[in-house]
């Protein structure tokens, strides 16, 4: 079983930072991509940014240049810095694996999900 957990939601202005974490715990061999979607009240799902073993880092245009992603594959962890955040960054952030092969060798071409954690943007 493969379990996500995050951390480091919370509260800013505007112009603020926020830096999520999220460790991937399990019997796990590799995991092809780690990334973070978030969800704003009464839209859908959406890609913040992934990185994957194929393809690299890739960005939603909306948060291009204010943040980073990068990841740990020999901890199973990924990490999203938010600067420069705008009331339109509100939402539930959640971390996301796909690709993930167990040291059994079984390979899930499927998603995990973390819990998800509020980043509140507010003056």
């Amino acid at each position: 079983q493969v379990q996500l957990v995050e951390s480091g939601g919370g509260v800013v202005p505007p112009g603020g930072s926020l830096r999520l974490s999220c460790a991937a715990s399990g019997s796990i061999s590799s995991i092809n991509a780690m990334g973070w979607y978030r969800q704003a009240s009464g839209k859908q799902r959406e890609l913040v940014a992934v990185i994957s073993n194929w393809a690299g880092t890739n960005f939603a245009d909306s948060v291009k240049g204010r943040f980073t992603c990068s990841r740990d594959n020999a901890k199973n962890t990924v990490v999203l810095q938010m600067n420069s955040l705008k009331p339109e960054d509100t939402g539930v952030y959640y971390c996301n694996a796909r690709g993930v092969t167990l040291r059994s060798g079984t390979h899930y071409t499927g998603d995990y999900w973390g819990q998800g954690t509020q980043v509140t943007v507010s003056s």
